[in-house]
Order: structure tokens, then C-alpha cells, then sequence
């Protein structure tokens, strides 16, 4: 079960080569966000008001629906929606994949080259390709390899497969983890050295798990970093008690 921005999505079926598996969705549905009742894909990921979603009947392909108003389904235009999910590609390596409010971001194979790219809004560098320019269709993230993914509000960030972390887009909080508040069009690695099982990216801010127990970075004005304090960090702290 993943939630987004207004709507949420399940599948129900643990085996994900079990062809018959399909998606249910529910919640807001004014941007098609919730598809095809009879979608036969398995969701991955809820963004603000769009969705994406893996298809293993065939070879494993990314499709996206719902809001396209800043050309995150990755259909090579701006619209204002579609209900009906859009094939962007091919996955690549472990199908990472992840829907951030406006933009998306997935391991993905692109005119024969994999790796991570992301598409959509970009106007704090949160595709990281070194610009500010909004792209509606796939342009591959600086740097990398990246085996995983999270996109948040405005910033995304990716992990290594030796667990270092990278982080890029707005950092008015500090979300991005490098001990600034610079937004960052192209990855910069996470302070600290740590090695992360996980990461999760919020509004505007992020959490992460390493062995050694969970740290956060960004905004903390509800006190998301869960640190017992309410003072924004542009470097991991440690959550209380974890």
C-alpha cells in the first residue's frame, strides 16, 4: 500500500510475477490518478496527483497515469491529465522507481542506456541534470550509478549499492543533506559517510535507515526529524531513540 498526494494504492498479491495481479486504487481521482480499474500492473509509486506502476507480463515496462501537467508521466508532453497509463520504458536493474509531487524518477532503459533518470517539473534542479528545465520525458541523472530511489516535494535522492546516499534539488531546509541550504541541480553526496539500508524523502525533508538506527535531514518545523527538537538540519541527525 503506497500513499500520495490525495489518493492511495494497493496491490494485494505478494508474488510479483503473478500475471494476474491488478491495482486498486482510491481517493482523489480529478487527474486520473486512480487509472484503469482494471489495470494489470503492480503500483510502485503515488506522486502528488499522478501514478506509476510496473507491467511483468511482458518484458518489465514503467507506465504512468494522471496529472501531466508538468510532464511527469514522462509522455513527451504537457497535458493536463490521463487516466490511461502511459508505457515510458523499459525497466532497468532492480525497477527502482518513485513519484515525487510533480516529478518522476526511475531505473530505467532509455535508447539502449540504463541507468537513473528522472522527468518532470524541475524548477529547483529535482531531475538532476544539471539544470532548471522542465522535461517531459526521461533525461538521465548526473553521476551514479544509482541503485535506488525517492523523490520528495521538490528534491529527490538515491542510494549507491554500497549504501552511500546522494541528494539534489531544493534545499531551502537543508533537505538535501550537505550542510547547505544551496539548491543542487546535480547529486551531492549526503554529509556524514554513513552507509543506508533505505531513505525516504518527504515535502521537504528526508529520513534515513542505516544499521546503526534511522537519521533524518531538512525541514523540521513539525519536528519530521524526530530529533526532539524543532530546528531545521541540513545534515543527518539521529531520531531519538532509534
Amino acid at each position: 500500500m503506497i500513499a500520495g498526494g490525495s489518493h492511495t494504492c494497493a496491490y494485494f498479491n505478494t508474488d510479483p510475477w503473478d500475471f494476474g495481479v491488478t491495482t486498486t486504487c482510491w481517493g482523489s481521482n480529478v487527474q486520473g490518478q486512480l487509472g484503469d480499474p482494471n489495470l494489470a500492473v503492480t503500483a510502485v509509486a503515488t506522486g502528488g496527483s499522478h501514478t506509476c506502476g510496473n507491467d511483468f507480463t511482458a518484458s518489465p515496462s514503467l507506465y504512468c497515469w494522471g496529472s501531466n501537467q508538468h510532464g511527469q508521466l514522462g509522455a513527451g508532453l504537457v497535458s493536463n491529465f490521463s487516466p490511461v497509463p502511459f508505457r515510458v520504458a523499459s525497466f532497468f536493474g532492480n525497477g527502482a522507481v518513485s513519484a515525487g509531487r510533480s516529478h518522476t524518477c526511475a531505473n530505467i532503459t532509455v535508447g539502449g542506456t540504463g541507468g537513473l533518470y528522472c522527468w518532470g517539473l524541475n524548477d529547483d534542479g529535482q531531475l538532476g541534470d544539471g539544470t532548471t528545465i522542465l522535461r517531459t520525458s526521461p533525461v538521465l541523472v548526473s553521476g551514479g550509478p544509482f541503485s535506488d530511489v525517492t523523490a520528495g516535494g521538490s528534491h529527490t535522492c538515491a542510494l549507491t549499492s554500497t549504501g552511500t546516499a546522494y541528494c539534489w534539488g531544493a534545499n531551502d531546509h537543508g533537505q538535501v543533506g550537505d550542510g547547505t541550504t544551496t539548491m543542487r541541480t546535480s547529486p551531492v553526496l549526503v554529509a556524514g559517510g554513513f552507509t543506508f539500508v533505505s531513505l525516504s524523502a518527504g515535502g521537504s525533508h528526508t529520513c534515513g535507515v542505516t544499521v546503526s538506527g534511522a537519521y533524518c535531514w531538512g525541514a523540521n518545523g513539525n519536528g519530521q526529524l524526530g530529533n526532539g527538537t524543532t530546528t531545521d538540519s541540513a545534515v543527518p541527525v539521529k531520531v531519538s531513540g532509534h
